[in-house]
């Protein structure tokens, strides 16, 4: 392939996806207005609970990704019935391991505010918003593993239309349950659960019936976990599970960091992270189709092949997610006062923008090298790396910069960090060993 059939082919698997994460962010924009008109009060309670849920979320896509990289090796070696074996299995260790993380989040709920430093005031919206949305975790590790089968085996339409749809019905939803039948807090929990659900099914669907390669109608197997199977997916999603959980912890901590700085803070900190998150959803999107090539790639023993579109892909996410920086500096202050009435929430969240935008080109190295070692199967070095830099640096910053500088001191840090960890990230894939050894995939049980 020559170098503009590879740029293109990485573009097609990408816009697809690109669109689902913009999607899915517009989603998380219009939810947090929607929210953020109800006053200060009930931003904060979504927020303060909010780094709580990406945890829990981390956690769930872990478990999706040690069995759909497996799939991807597999289909890239043309051994379909070996990827529809995985699949089987993946589907009853997933189902199980929502539970525990949708039981978990319910148990945890009524003290989980106040564990993070909310006031009162936010307590029991808090509560009630993250019991709601823990408790639809079996949908959301559903509809994710379904989508990450479906994208592995080269299919990003279906999943990233089928994400499109869920975000117009989580608008839709939130503002009957929000606004008409004035449920609050809590009808942004349901909206987004009735989504999640809806979806999820509609997933599976196109997963288990409609799909060519991994369609399970007809075709007899069993569905009791192997040994085998379970193992190499543990050895993938182990190193990210626990990445996910011990960063999860760290924008837990970092939550705890701004907690004591007020609602106005907390709101804006909130707010803020969900416009910024326009920015990187390119990125991601790119990494998603970074996973697919790769996986397939390794799987097909064709690392040269594997090599060059892991370093256009990287390019393809720098310039993107720089060019969303750029739009996020300009546009900051008219996208913080769709997010939020209050002039001081504007003000604040507008100040930490700016200074988050001069760090989205290396933020866009660090996801997309992700991406890419992910479908080749590496993850162990980079989650050491990656809490390496968020323990090591964010944090550290966030806590000395906090006391002097208040939320501008807590972005700095942040912004810093995520430089460091797009430049380690690039100095792996340059110079690192990531695709030189092949997942080891074992015979049809």
């Amino acid at each position: 392939m020559t170098q503009r059939e590879k740029m293109r082919l990485i573009v097609q698997l990408s816009i697809p996806s690109i669109l689902a994460q913009i999607s899915a962010t517009v989603m998380f924009l219009i939810d947090a207005s929607m929210v953020g008109h109800l006053g200060a009060k009930a931003s904060a309670a979504i927020g303060i609970v909010e780094s709580t849920g990406w945890l829990l979320g981390g956690l769930a896509s872990a478990a999706n990704m040690g069995f759909s990289v497996q799939v991807a090796h597999f289909i890239g070696a043309n051994d379909f019935e070996s990827a529809r074996r995985v699949l089987r299995q993946s589907i009853v260790c997933c189902f199980i391991w929502a539970l525990v993380i949708s039981l978990t989040a319910i148990i945890i709920a009524p003290f989980l505010p106040y564990w993070l430093g909310g006031s009162e005031e936010i307590a029991h919206d808090a509560s009630l918003y993250f019991a709601i949305f823990g408790g639809c975790g079996i949908f959301f590790q559903l509809e994710g593993l379904a989508g990450s089968m479906l994208k592995c085996s080269g299919n990003m339409k279906v999943p990233s239309f089928l994400n499109i749809g869920m975000c117009v019905m989580d608008v839709c939803f939130n503002y009957l349950f929000i606004y008409v039948m004035n449920l609050g807090v809590m009808g942004a929990a349901l909206g987004t659960g009735l989504a999640m659900l809806i979806t999820s099914a509609l997933m599976m669907y196109f997963l288990l019936v409609r799909s060519q390669m991994l369609s399970l109608i007809g075709r007899k197997g069993s569905f009791k976990p192997k040994k085998d199977t379970v193992h190499t997916a543990f050895k993938i999603g182990a190193p990210m599970g626990l990445q996910h959980m011990l960063m999860g912890c760290a924008y837990v901590v970092s939550t705890f960091i701004v907690a004591p700085l007020g609602t106005i803070a907390i709101a804006a900190h909130s707010l803020a992270i969900t416009v910024e998150s326009l920015c990187y959803m390119p990125g991601f999107g790119i990494a998603e189709a970074a996973t697919t090539l790769v996986g397939q790639g390794i799987g097909a023993g064709q690392r040269v092949l594997t090599r060059s579109f892991a370093h256009l892909s990287v390019l393809l996410g720098i310039v993107a997610m720089t060019t969303m920086g750029i739009l996020m500096w300009i546009f900051a202050p008219e996208l913080m006062t769709l997010m939020s009435p209050i002039q001081e929430v504007i003000e604040e969240g507008t100040r930490v923008l700016r200074i988050e935008a001069w760090a989205e080109p290396m933020f866009a190295a660090a996801i997309v090298c992700n991406g890419v070692f992910v479908g080749a199967g590496d993850t162990f070095k980079p989650a050491l790396m990656s809490l390496l830099s968020v323990w090591g640096v964010r944090l550290t910053l966030a806590w000395y910069l906090a006391k002097d500088y208040g939320l501008k001191g807590v972005w700095i840090a942040m912004a810093t960090e995520l430089t460091f960890r797009g430049t380690i990230f690039l100095s792996r894939l340059f110079f690192g060993k990531w695709n030189q050894k092949l997942i080891k995939t074992s015979s049809p049980s």
